[in-house]
């Protein structure tokens, strides 16, 4: 499958002595073998591998600055790694250089059960977080869905399934450690819930992507361990009466913890692909967090919603490993729907737009799609207004690529005149970069290239993504 223009490979030379000076001071934890590179080389979206010079596997901090001053000061590329789920191509080597692999950072720095907060090194993933942290009563309850990097999840300001309740990594991050592009160690802030003192660091690096500097430790929030929890499946007719149902729990202001879409193509491979027997029709997956009263009163007023919209009575998974069967379930959609066409490689897309469109936009996607040349498969975090596209194409055929690349860029059109966002979760990466122009305009893109350039101005910092730079 060929990748666009702006992603061919344009490798930067690597200075004599370069690789060898990595290899004295990292030993065995750099490596230019090839199958280290190509791993480290691709990920989950449809471009083909570009492949690092070497990796290194950082334990530190320190080894994070050594490396980035001396990447700095050679001006070789670097690019930081977490564990490889990116969609988008954030992480693919484009001009070379050295992929900096954080997952062997894995510390959880502190824990102040008392202040709901937590310091984590950026290689922790979520679900060993929250696995170390379960005795203290506290949860983390941001979802992606991959068992992704908190230092991954900063950097691409990643969301998910409880994003609608809990919020994104935007309003949970309080605080990051950065190794700057010439190598230098900041704090972005301390851990009080508030603060006016000057320019807000933090919220700059979350979502930066790995170009405006390298996330080595993360502070987050933690919430209180709901005292209940209840899951409801609810089915509909129509994929319009299932998204208009969501408009309206979300209108009503009920607190649903999660409210998931799956069209019918998403139940069908989900039921093939994780042994379960849902009704293969359009559906709503919710979750309700709160007093076993709190969460019965959610429930009714959701179901009678849903109800009036024609959707089928409430399945009920209240039992915690029947939730986990279905969030499991619900998170492996991706992998699922690529069993609907063996040997196929996924374009996956996603936008968000005020819940008032959601309805028109995900109806006016799916009618475009029903005419493709290739099955699809749509779910969504719908309960914040992000959905997401699973267009599953043949890798030897560039036909569909090009199809598959025109109907996204309706879909994004689409999102943006109705006030959404080109990404309401994947990020920028390679495949979205051609549409910031769109959705924020030429002043505004000039001063986040003014930002990047202040900020790392060689352009060795994870080069070719968000911005276009000269």
């Amino acid at each position: 499958m060929n990748a666009p223009a702006l992603a061919q490979n344009l490798r930067r030379a690597i200075p004599a002595g370069f690789l060898d000076a990595l290899k004295q001071r990292f030993g065995d934890r750099f490596s230019t073998a090839l199958a280290v590179c190509e791993h480290h080389g691709r990920d989950e979206s449809p471009y083909p591998p570009m492949l690092p010079d070497g990796v290194v596997f950082a334990l530190s901090t320190d080894d994070v600055a050594w490396v980035a001053r001396h990447c700095h000061q050679h001006k070789v590329a670097l690019i930081p790694y977490g564990v490889g789920s990116s969609l988008e191509g954030h992480l693919l080597a484009i001009q070379g250089g050295i992929s900096l692999d954080l997952s062997g950072m894995n510390k959880l720095v502190s824990v102040h059960a008392e202040d709901f907060t937590a310091t984590v090194q950026a290689g922790v993933t979520r679900k060993q977080l929250n696995e170390e942290i379960r005795n203290t009563g506290l949860f983390f309850p941001i979802d992606p869905g991959a068992d992704a990097s908190l230092g991954g999840m900063a950097a691409t300001r990643a969301s998910g399934t409880n994003a609608v309740r809990y919020g994104t990594m935007r309003e949970n991050v309080m605080s990051l450690k950065v190794v700057t592009a010439d190598g230098r160690v900041i704090e972005t802030a301390n851990r009080a819930r508030k603060s006016a003192a000057g320019y807000d660091l933090t919220r700059i690096f979350v979502g930066s992507e790995g170009t405006l500097g390298i996330i080595t430790e993360v502070t987050i929030r933690l919430y209180p361990q709901p005292e209940a929890i209840s899951a409801a499946i609810c089915n509909f007719g129509t994929l319009d009466a299932a998204v208009q149902s969501v408009i309206e729990v979300i209108q009503m202001g009920v607190p649903v913890a999660r409210v998931e879409f799956m069209d019918s193509a998403a139940v069908k491979a989900t039921n093939a692909y994780s042994k379960l027997s849902l009704k293969e029709s359009p559906l709503l997956l919710f979750e309700f967090h709160g007093s076993p009263a709190g969460v019965k009163e959610q429930a009714e007023i959701v179901q009678g919603i849903t109800r009036d919209n024609g959707g089928m009575d409430f399945e009920w998974a209240e039992q915690p490993e029947d939730r986990s069967r279905l969030w499991t379930a619900r998170h492996n959609a991706y992998f699922a729907g690529l069993q609907l066409r063996p040997g196929c490689r996924s374009s996956t897309t996603d936008v968000c737009v005020p819940i008032s469109r959601l309805a028109e936009c995900v109806s006016q996607t799916a009618a475009e799609l029903d005419q493709a040349s290739f099955p699809y498969t749509i779910v969504g975090h719908v309960g914040d207004g992000n959905f997401h596209v699973l267009m599953l194409l043949d890798p030897d055929n560039p036909q569909e690529w090009e199809e598959s690349e025109a109907l996204n860029h309706r879909l994004v059109e689409r999102a943006i005149q109705m006030d959404g966002t080109c990404t309401g979760e994947h990020g920028v990466g390679l495949h979205k970069m051609e549409f910031m122009l769109a959705e924020h305009g030429r002043d505004a893109l000039d001063l986040m290239a003014s930002l990047k350039k202040a900020f790392d101005p060689h352009n060795i910092l994870n080069p070719g993504k968000i911005i276009p730079l000269p």
